[in-house]
């Protein structure tokens, strides 16, 4: 018995690697059926399959689900009505056989899904089940003398699939039914087994997808989005590209301001004090806000310069600033005049807006492009702050 339930897990699981289908993921409510079947079994031995009074009625009810388009798994309950040539018993129903099958759908494994059942296909039946005996009854003649016996179940499906949804199977099953257990041995053997002839229909629930099958996952649709995803990746790639450059740019940016920091750490005090006096007797801040090239927005790092220029105004209620925009001399005068021009403008709005100074003690003035401030051009590109009151 070991050994046939291990053979019958090893056969579901080829039948699965094999089932390779394109169609789209299912949910595990989908692909579900239902159906019942009626007919006759008789004992397979030349005694009995050829003599009229030894066929008895079955009934059978099925649930089922496809995980693919071939395969898939059903629980089948048939019972056994009479005991004619079969079970020595007088009940109503004589024998009952719970079987567990693999439905493996030949004609989609070797022609392929479509997108939609065929018309006509032929399903194969296998699996182990599981035969009760009611009534005190047991088989007779060369069937176990057992009230329970473990069976096997094999059989064919000629099914048509009917309907505009396909959603109803008819079909025609013609199947055997072994008696695994003589004695304490498991065996497959035709003279302990019985001849099934059913006919039943399915039905199988609406999935998901809308339909009541299988759908097929649009393969130019899938192919479309991929490239579109590639696409997406290329366009974020080279933003990430551009800000890579720009963050190397502001790095070296960095390196020079700090060369130039330690560089002015090392003047001497008397030069500074110079260069103080000199400030200071021109009416001069000595705080000043440093843009980049080209650029008219203060940048954050330079706001530190503006608030110390508010706090001078806060602290001398009187003072009058003059805000003086300067550009460095490469490119175009009247466009590095303009650009001197929002420089200005930028710092005033800046200390009315962010630390609430009167626009009418502040005043602009644009110098356009110098080199006379610094030895440094980079240095140029700067707003000078004067105290006009002085």
């Amino acid at each position: 018995m070991k050994k046939f339930l291990m053979t019958f897990a090893v056969a579901i699981t080829a039948l699965t690697a094999t089932a390779q289908t394109v169609t789209q993921d299912s949910k595990w409510s989908d692909n579900w059926y239902i159906g019942v079947n009626g007919g006759i079994g008789v004992k397979t031995t030349h005694t009995a399959m050829f003599v009229a009074n030894n066929y008895n009625p079955t009934a059978s009810l099925r649930l089922g689900r496809y995980f693919t388009p071939v395969f898939g798994l059903a629980l089948d309950g048939t019972a056994y009505f009479g005991d004619k040539d079969f079970i020595s018993s007088k009940t109503f129903v004589t024998a009952s056989n719970v079987s567990l099958l693999a439905t493996v759908n030949f004609s989609n494994w070797f022609g392929g899904y479509k997108g939609q059942p065929r018309l006509f296909e032929v399903i194969g039946v296998v699996g182990p089940g599981w035969l009760h005996c009611y009534g005190g009854g047991i088989p007779r003649d060369a069937w176990s003398p057992k009230k329970d016996m473990l069976t096997a179940k094999v059989g064919l499906d000629f099914a048509f699939n009917l309907g505009r949804s396909r959603a109803w199977q008819v079909y025609l099953e013609p199947a055997l039914v072994y008696a695994l257990e003589q004695g304490n041995d498991v065996q497959f053997n035709l003279n302990q087994s019985m001849f099934h002839l059913s006919v039943g229909f399915n039905y199988k629930f609406g999935n998901s997808n809308g339909t009541h099958n299988f759908k097929q996952v649009d393969l130019a649709a899938f192919e479309r989005t991929i490239a579109s995803l590639n696409d997406s990746l290329k366009v974020e790639a080279q933003k990430n590209e551009k800000k890579d450059l720009r963050i190397a740019d502001d790095l070296k940016r960095i390196a020079a301001l700090e060369e130039q920091l330690e560089a002015a750490r090392k003047v001497k005090p008397d030069t500074i004090i110079n260069r103080v006096t000199t400030v200071v007797n021109n009416n001069v801040l000595q705080p000043s806000v440093v843009f980049g090239q080209g650029k008219s927005t203060v940048d954050q790092s330079q706001m530190a310069n503006v608030a110390m220029v508010a706090k001078y105004m806060k602290n001398h209620p009187n003072a009058m600033i003059l805000i003086k925009g300067y550009a460095s001399p490469e490119g175009d005068k009247e466009l590095n005049y303009r650009l001197s021009l929002n420089r200005a403008i930028s710092v005033r709005n800046a200390l009315i807006g962010r630390y609430g100074i009167s626009d009418k003690r502040l005043s602009i003035q644009a110098m356009g492009a110098t080199d006379e401030l610094f030895d440094e051009l980079d240095f140029n590109r700067v707003v000078t702050f004067t105290d006009t009151t002085k």
